[in-house]
């Protein structure tokens, strides 16, 4: 009897099959494991540890043993759905699409791309080089640069998760016109003067590569390479900041946080910027004491300042985009973001009110 012929082409429909069953499975488990946290976390507070429903130790222990699986649940989700997204966009492909774009409409395309291309700060550099080597506006650059670390994907989710979908689509419009103003603003300062100079003198490599099309198996494969390495790298921050979290929602004082970050206070905004801007943090480690602070009456808009100047202007960051250029267009660059920060925080609190 003849053998039956085995192409390549019914090889790949064989792995892809496969591949799409073992990730079936794997959201069916997933959504079983999501649902029983909370009953989970309440039987481990109140019955396996006996400790009092209204103590300031019992809401805190309740809060860390339902926030640490159910944001690690997010996490891990989140970052494979979004890996395998990304592998679709490549940087090549982005700055193709950006390319010869004129202002405005550059800036609105090239915000959208920063969200679903959601690039580290460690591609900073090299990425600003190849837009600027594409021709791509400066201003058109920085507008994808704000955007792809303030309107973090994971976060985006996560305050899907937590809060809803009303302040999640708020953080995704604030984030995306921030990045598109500013852009615009940073555009038409002209500071083309203040990149270092080599970058100008930084060719474009030569022809275009064909590039590999992928197999799904081979995009689920190295989807969950990636979340299993970002989740290792990142689980031990989540842990510290639900920890916050968790002092917070079971120990400050509601009156102290509401007096602080709260409605009333007109300069609770800035300073909710200043603070945050040194700090760096990554989306899943800076959400639960969002949630945190919110629960204890903390003005939304203040909140989201907070969380975006953390994520949007972190150090290393800045200390990353320093080789590529000069003190006084990264102080430009932060001032207009800052700014732009400050005033969608104080538009949310009115909105909001």
């Amino acid at each position: 009897m003849a053998q039956p012929v085995t192409t390549p082409a019914a090889i790949r429909v064989a792995s892809d099959r496969r591949a799409w069953f073992i990730a079936g499975g794997a959201m069916v488990i997933w959504i079983g494991a999501y649902q029983a946290i909370q009953p989970l976390a309440d039987w481990l507070t109140y019955e396996l540890f006996g400790i009092a429903r209204d103590s300031h130790l019992g809401k805190s222990v309740a809060f860390f043993l339902y926030d640490v699986p159910k944001i690690l649940l997010l996490l891990s989700g989140m970052i494979f759905a979004i890996t395998t997204l990304r592998s679709f966009f490549s940087p090549e492909r982005t700055r193709a699409l950006l390319g010869g774009k004129r202002e405005g409409v550059g800036n609105v395309l090239a915000s959208g791309l920063g969200v679903v291309t959601p690039f580290c700060s460690c591609s900073a550099v090299p990425l600003f080089i190849g837009f600027v080597e594409s021709g791509i506006p400066l201003g058109v650059t920085f507008s994808f640069l704000i955007a792809a670390p303030m309107v973090n994907e994971v976060a985006l989710v996560m305050l899907f998760g937590l809060f809803g979908w009303h302040i999640a689509a708020l953080y995704l419009g604030a984030g995306l016109s921030i990045a598109v103003i500013a852009g615009m603003v940073i555009g038409r300062l002209k500071m083309e003067r203040h990149i270092e100079d080599f970058v100008w003198q930084i060719k474009s490599g030569g022809g275009a590569v064909a590039a590999h099309s992928p197999t799904w198996a081979e995009r689920f494969a190295e989807s969950w390479r990636s979340t299993r390495e970002i989740v290792g790298r990142v689980w031990l921050y989540v842990v510290i900041g639900i920890a916050v979290g968790a002092g917070i929602h079971g120990y400050v004082p509601e009156a102290a946080l509401a007096d602080i970050l709260g409605k009333g206070a007109w300069w609770s905004v800035p300073v909710a910027v200043v603070i945050g801007v040194p700090l760096y943090s990554n989306a899943a480690g800076v959400i639960p004491v969002v949630q945190a602070l919110m629960a204890k009456g903390a003005a939304l808009g203040t909140v989201l300042a907070f969380m975006m100047s953390v994520v949007a202007l972190s150090l290393p960051e800045m200390i990353i985009l320093r080789r590529v250029l000069k003190p006084r267009l990264i102080a430009v660059f932060v001032t207009v973001v800052a700014l732009g920060i400050i005033a969608i925080g104080y538009l949310f609190n009115l909105l909001m009110a």
